[in-house]
C-alpha cells in the first residue's frame, strides 16, 4: 500500500520561504531572526499535507474501482510474503549459527582426541624406551653374576680335579697291591687243593661207588612196592562190587561238583562284570567301577569330585563351524531333556575327516547331559573272532545296568559294520554284526548310540536305518582356523609362558596378526593336526639356546608342519580320494605351490574358490551315487 499513501515518493523538505500567495489563510510566517536549533525545530513539526490529498484521492479512485477488494487482498498477501521471507531468513541464519558451533565443537573434539593419540603414543614410546632399558640393566647384571660364578666354578673344578688326581692314584695303588696279595693266595690254595686231591682219589672213588649201589636198591624197593600195592587195589575193586560202584559214584559227583563249580564261577563272573567291572571293548569310560578304582584310585576320586561339579558347556573348548555349532548345541539340549524326562535317546553319526572334533564332542554332550560314556573302537571287534559275539552281548548288558545313562561312542565303526551284500567280510565278523543288529533294534531310554566313520559309505543299510541323525564334521574355515591356533598358542606357549615354571619366553610381536597369517596358512588342515603345530611351537621353544620363541620360529614351524600335510594328502590311495576325502581335498592349494605366499584371493575361503569347490562336490556325490 506504500504507493497508495505516496510512501515510495521522497518527500521534499519544506523551505524556509513563506508561500507566493499571502491572501490565503494560513498560519503566520514565522520569524526571519531564528536560530538553527529554532529552525530545526520548527522543520520537526512541519507536515506536508499534499501527500494525504494524493492518498486520499488514490482511495477514493480505488474504492469507485471494482478492483479494490483484490488489491487490498494482493497488498495483504505482499506483506505476508515478505514477513515469511525475512523468518525464512533469520531461520536460515540461526541454523547456520548452529552448525557453525557443532562444526567448532567436532573440531575441538578431533584436536583433543589428537592430542590424546599424541600423548598416548609418547607414554607407550616412553615406556617401551624404560622397558628396553630395564631389560639391559637386568642382562648385563645376569652375565656379570654368570661370569662371576663361571670363574668360582671353574676355580672349584680345579680344585676337585687336583683332589680327585690324588684319591685316583691312592686308590690305583691300593688295588695293584690288593690284587698282588689276592693272586699270591689263589695261587697257594690251589696247589694246596690239588695236592689233597691227589692224595684223597681213591676214597672218593669208593665213596662214588657206594652212592650208586644204595641208589639202585632204593629204586627196585620202591617199583617193588607200588606194583604189589597197585596189584591188590586193582584185586580188591574187581573181585569187590559195592567198592566198584562206590568208587564210579565218588568219581561222578566229583564230576558234577567240577562243573557245576564251572558254571557258577561263570555266572558269577559275568554278573560282576556288569555291575563292578568293565568290558574288554570299552577302551575308555566315565561309569565308575570297583576294579579300575582299586587300580587308579586317585583318577576315580578326581573323576567322583569332577561329577560334583556343574555340567559344562557342551561346545566349551570345541571349535566348530557357526551352522554346525548350533545344530549340536541343539542335539546337547534335546539329550540333556531327554535324560531328565526318561525318554528314548537318538542314535547319531557323526561322520568326516579325522581330527575334527568327533571323540572330544561325544564326551561333552555325555558331560553336559549327565550321562556316563563309553568309547569303543570298531577295530578291535575283528580280532576276537567266535569271541566276538559275546564281547557285544556284554557291553550292551553292562550299559543298561546305568542308572544315568550311557553314550556308547564307536570310533572308526565301519571296521566292523561293513555291507553284508557287497563287502566279503569273515563269518565270525557277520556274527558280529548280526549281535550288534539285534541289540540296536528298538529305541532305548538307557543308551544312546553314536558313531563315527570316515567313510560313511561303507555301512549296512541295517545300521544306516537305525541312525536317526547324521552330523558332517568337515575341516575347519579361515574363521575357525584362526581361532583354533589362538586356542593352542594360548594353551602350549602363553600360558607356560606366563606361568614362569618353565625355561619358556615369547618375543614381543603381534600375535593376532601372527594367528591370522597362520590361519592363510594352514588351509586344509584339520583340529588335530592344528593342535600337534601348537606342540611343535612348545619343543622349538625349549630346544632353542635362551628357551624364547620368535615370530620368525612360528612360520617356519607352520611351513613345515603345512608341507608335510600336503604329503600325507598326496600319499592318500585313489580310493581315500574318491569316496572319503574327495570332497575336503578339493579346498587344497595344489603341493608344489610356495607355501605362505599365497595371497587371501587363492585361499579357499575366496568366493570363487568356495563356489567351485561346492562344484566339485555336487560332482563328486554324484559320482559317488553312479558307483552306488
Amino acid at each position: 500500500m506504500s504507493w497508495l499513501f505516496g510512501y515510495s515518493r521522497p518527500q521534499m523538505p519544506p523551505t524556509e520561504e513563506p508561500p507566493a500567495d499571502a491572501g490565503d489563510s494560513g498560519p503566520a510566517a514565522p520569524p526571519v531572526n531564528l536560530t538553527k536549533a529554532e529552525k530545526r525545530a520548527m522543520e520537526a513539526y512541519r507536515f506536508d499535507s499534499s501527500a494525504l490529498e494524493r492518498a486520499a484521492q488514490a482511495a477514493k479512485e480505488l474504492e469507485r474501482s471494482r478492483h479494490a477488494k483484490e488489491a487490498l487482498e494482493l497488498s495483504k498477501l505482499q506483506e505476508v510474503t515478505r514477513q515469511q521471507e525475512q523468518m525464512t531468513k533469520i531461520k536460515e541464519y540461526e541454523a547456520s549459527i548452529e552448525k557453525s558451533k557443532v562444526e567448532q565443537k567436532r573440531i575441538d573434539h578431533e584436536e583433543r582426541r589428537k592430542t590424546l593419540q599424541e600423548e598416548t603414543k609418547q607414554h607407550q614410546i616412553r615406556a617401551q624406551y624404560q622397558d628396553q632399558l630395564a631389560k639391559k640393566r637386568y642382562e648385563e647384571q645376569l652375565l656379570q653374576q654368570q661370569k662371576s660364578q663361571e670363574e668360582i666354578l671353574r676355580k672349584q673344578e680345579e680344585s676337585v680335579a687336583k683332589q680327585e688326581a690324588l684319591r685316583r692314584a691312592t686308590i690305583e695303588h691300593e688295588m695293584e697291591l690288593r690284587e698282588k696279595n689276592k693272586l699270591k693266595a689263589i695261587e697257594a690254595e690251589a696247589r694246596a687243593r690239588a695236592k689233597a686231591d691227589r692224595e684223597n682219589r681213591d676214597i672218593s672213588l669208593e665213596q662214588i661207588r657206594l652212592k650208586a649201589a644204595e641208589n639202585r636198591t632204593t629204586v627196585l624197593e620202591s617199583i617193588k612196592t607200588a606194583g604189589s600195592v597197585i596189584g591188590a587195589g586193582l584185586n580188591a575193586l574187581v573181585t569187590d562190587w559195592d567198592k566198584t560202584l562206590t568208587v564210579a559214584g565218588g568219581l561222578s559227583l566229583v564230576a558234577l561238583g567240577v562243573y557245576t563249580a564251572k558254571g557258577a564261577t561263570s555266572v558269577t563272573a559275568r554278573f560282576i562284570e556288569a555291575r563292578i567291572g568293565k568290558p574288554t571293548l570299552v577302551n575308555e569310560t566315565s561309569r565308575f567301577s570297583l576294579l579300575e578304582a582299586i587300580k587308579h584310585p586317585i583318577l576315580t576320586v578326581s573323576k567322583a569330585v569332577a561329577s560334583f561339579k556343574k555340567p559344562t558347556d557342551a561346545l566349551g573348548g570345541v571349535v566348530l563351524a557357526p551352522t554346525l555349532e548350533r545344530r549340536l548345541r541343539d542335539i546337547a539340549i534335546a539329550t540333556k531333556n531327554t535324560r531328565i524326562n526318561k525318554g528314548f535317546y537318538r542314535n547319531l553319526l557323526m561322520y568326516g575327516p579325522p581330527g575334527t572334533g568327533k571323540t572330544l564332542f561325544s564326551k561333552k554332550l555325555a558331560k553336559h547331559s549327565g550321562m556316563d560314556y563309553a568309547i569303543l573302537t570298531g577295530g578291535d571287534v575283528a580280532p576276537m573272532g567266535k569271541d566276538a559275539v559275546a564281547a557285544i552281548h556284554k557291553v550292551f548288558d553292562w550299559a543298561n545296568s546305568s542308572r544315568k545313562g550311557v553314550l556308547l561312542f564307536i570310533d572308526e565303526a565301519d571296521a566292523f559294520l561293513r555291507k553284508r551284500s557287497s563287502e566279503r567280510i569273515s563269518e565270525d565278523l557277520r556274527a558280529a554284526l548280526n549281535a550288534f543288529l539285534y541289540r540296536t533294534s528298538d529305541q532305548s531310554s538307557r543308551i544312546m548310540l553314536v558313531l563315527a566313520s570316515n567313510t560313511p559309505q561303507q555301512f549296512d543299510s541295517a545300521i544306516n536305518d537305525r541312525l536317526d541323525k547324521m552330523i558332517e564334521f568337515g575341516l575347519p574355515g579361515f574363521d575357525e582356523r584362526e581361532r583354533l591356533i589362538r586356542l593352542y598358542f594360548d594353551k602350549f606357549v602363553l600360558q607356560p609362558a606366563s606361568e614362569g615354571k618353565r625355561r619358556l619366553s615369547v618375543e614381543q610381536f603381534d600375535y593376532g596378526a601372527l594367528c591370522g597369517k597362520l590361519a592363510e596358512r594352514t588351509a586344509g588342515m584339520s583340529g588335530r593336526a592344528l593342535s600337534k603345530l601348537g606342540v611343535a611351537w612348545q619343543a622349538a621353544a625349549y630346544a632353542s639356546d635362551d628357551g624364547r620363541l620368535t615370530e620368525q620360529m612360528c612360520l617356519d614351524i607352520c611351513d613345515d608342519a603345512v608341507a608335510d600335510h600336503r604329503q600325507k594328502m598326496e600319499w592318500l590311495s585313489e580310493e581315500e580320494k574318491s569316496r572319503s576325502m574327495m570332497p575336503y581335498l578339493l579346498d587344497l592349494p595344489p603341493l608344489d605351490q610356495a607355501v605362505g605366499k599365497a595371497s587371501i584371493e587363492d585361499q579357499p575361503n575366496s568366493k570363487e574358490t568356495i563356489s567351485k569347490s561346492k562344484k566339485d562336490k555336487k560332482k563328486s556325490s554324484k559320482n559317488l551315487e553312479e558307483d552306488k
